[in-house]
């Protein structure tokens, strides 16, 4: 029963994070139309986690649920949970107030602005680079724990899962759509490729719907992140991360789902992440009876 309890970070902060979810579909639940549905999701996560921490060294199967797959699915249910959260639990866009910012520092709309150098060639890079955010974390986890690396796969799980809710937070508190809906009346060309960018456009707008996710940039905090983690325990992997993160961090704006403030806030998360967790982290680390 104690081990059972006594969590490490990236399933401590899993249980906060879904469980600040819960209690806000609770308080509003008037207003959520799906009210139901997020409460039965949520509840089942943080019972499947409970049950998945008591058996994680069953076998071998468990022990990949515990480290790659639940986390993996966690961020994506909650992630996909957020359209039926955000608009209800706070209705007030702040679109507005970012076009503004954007334009105060450019003297211009920088998505329109990029159409100036917008060729097909170009866009199938930047919206293939886009679309690395996905596995980044994915590849660096299987790579530290390929190499043995379980200390250092802990710390990096437990740091990207908490960028990842931080960003959900910034969703919830700050909610945008992005340029790419509100700013599409004033773009004069569309985002063509020769071949990989309107699939991968496709797949991702039926992927991930229609959410106010564009502030802070998910993509640029969470691929800091895991860059900075490269660095400190897979140079290699830094090594070929450095050039696809920049171009990624590049895509946000020229592919239009992010203005230019959510990826300097992408980068603040990133730092705050970084910092915030690594505080915890190492005070974690000090307790007697941490597992």
């Amino acid at each position: 029963m104690k081990k059972l309890f006594n969590l490490r970070p990236a399933d401590a902060v899993t249980v906060v994070f879904v469980s600040i979810l819960l209690l806000l579909t609770i308080a509003f639940n008037s207003a959520i139309p799906k009210r139901l549905l997020l409460i039965s999701i949520y509840a089942a996560l943080l019972i499947l986690q409970f049950i998945i921490i008591r058996f994680r060294d069953r076998n071998r199967f468990m022990r990949i649920t515990y480290d790659l797959v639940f986390p993996m699915i966690c961020v994506i249910i909650l992630f996909d949970s957020l359209e039926w959260v955000v608009h209800y639990v706070n209705p007030m866009d702040i679109d507005s107030l970012l076009i503004k910012l954007d334009y105060i520092i450019f003297g211009n709309h920088p998505t329109v602005m990029l159409e100036a150098i917008m060729n097909p060639f170009l866009t199938d890079i930047l919206q293939t680079a886009y679309s690395t955010y996905y596995f980044l974390p994915i590849v660096f986890g299987i790579a530290l724990l390929r190499n043995n690396q379980r200390k250092e796969f802990d710390r990096s799980l437990f740091l990207i899962l908490f960028c990842f809710y931080l960003s959900y937070i910034g969703y919830i508190v700050w909610p945008a759509l992005g340029p790419r809906f509100a700013l599409a009346h004033l773009q004069t060309q569309r985002l063509e490729g020769f071949l990989m960018a309107e699939p991968m456009q496709n797949l991702l707008n039926r992927l991930e719907g229609i959410k106010r996710d564009a502030f802070p940039s998910g993509h640029t905090g969470v691929a800091l992140t895991v860059l900075y983690l490269a660095y400190r325990y897979k140079k290699t992997l830094f090594r070929i991360y450095l050039p696809v993160v920049i171009l990624l961090l590049f895509s946000t704006v020229y592919c239009r789902y992010h203005y230019v403030v959510d990826v300097i806030a992408g980068v603040i998360l990133a730092f705050a992440a970084i910092f915030f967790g690594e505080m915890y982290y190492r005070r974690w680390e000090k307790r007697p009876d941490k597992t």
